[in-house]
C-alpha cells in the first residue's frame, strides 16, 4: 500500500486492501466493441443453452411422471383380466334364457305409468281435501297432520317418478 500497487481503504476497524485500477492500461474503443461482442454472443450462448436447459427439465419431468415398463406390464395384465371377466359376464348374459320381450317390457312400462297417473290424483285429491280441513282448523298443518296421524311421502323421502 505504501508503495502504491494496492490501494487501502478504512471502514471503522477493518481495512480493505484492492489492486489500484489507475496503474491498469485503459482499453481502446476497439477492444471495448470487442469485449461487448464477445459479451453480446456469450449471452445469446447463455439464452439458448437456458432454452435447452428448460426443454430438457419439462421431459425429464414428463418422463419421471409417466409409467415405467414394469407399471405398463402390471396396467395390461389387469385391465387384460378385466376385459376377460367382462367378456364372460356378457356371455353369460346373452346365454340367459329369462330374456324379457318387448312385449312384456312394453306392459310393465303401461303399469307403471297407470300407476303413477293413479298415485298423482289420489295425492292432489288427499292435499286439496286436508288443505280444505286446514282453512277452519286453529293449529298448524305440522300439528294437524301428527294428530290425525298421516305420514305423507315427504316423510319417507318418496318421490313420485318422473312422467315418461
Amino acid at each position: 500500500a505504501q508503495q502504491g500497487r494496492v490501494r487501502e481503504k478504512v471502514y471503522g476497524k477493518q481495512k480493505i486492501y484492492f489492486a489500484d485500477q489507475e496503474q491498469l492500461p485503459a482499453a481502446s474503443d476497439a477492444e471495448l466493441r470487442g469485449l461487448d461482442g464477445e459479451i453480446a454472443a456469450r449471452s445469446t450462448q447463455l439464452q439458448a443453452l437456458q432454452q435447452s436447459c428448460r426443454h430438457m427439465e419439462a421431459e425429464l419431468k414428463d418422463l419421471n411422471s409417466s409409467m415405467t415398463t414394469p407399471e405398463i406390464a402390471r396396467e395390461i395384465e389387469a385391465l387384460k383380466k378385466d376385459c376377460a371377466s367382462s367378456t364372460e359376464k356378457l356371455e353369460r348374459i346373452k346365454s340367459a334364457t329369462n330374456h324379457v320381450t318387448p312385449e312384456e317390457k312394453e306392459k310393465v312400462c303401461r303399469e307403471q305409468q297407470l300407476y303413477c297417473r293413479e298415485w298423482r290424483r289420489r295425492k292432489r285429491m288427499a292435499t286439496e281435501l286436508l288443505d280444505a280441513i286446514l282453512e277452519g282448523y286453529p293449529k298448524s298443518k305440522k300439528q294437524f297432520f301428527e294428530e290425525v296421524g298421516i305420514e305423507t311421502d315427504e316423510d319417507h323421502g318418496v318421490v313420485l317418478p318422473a312422467t315418461v
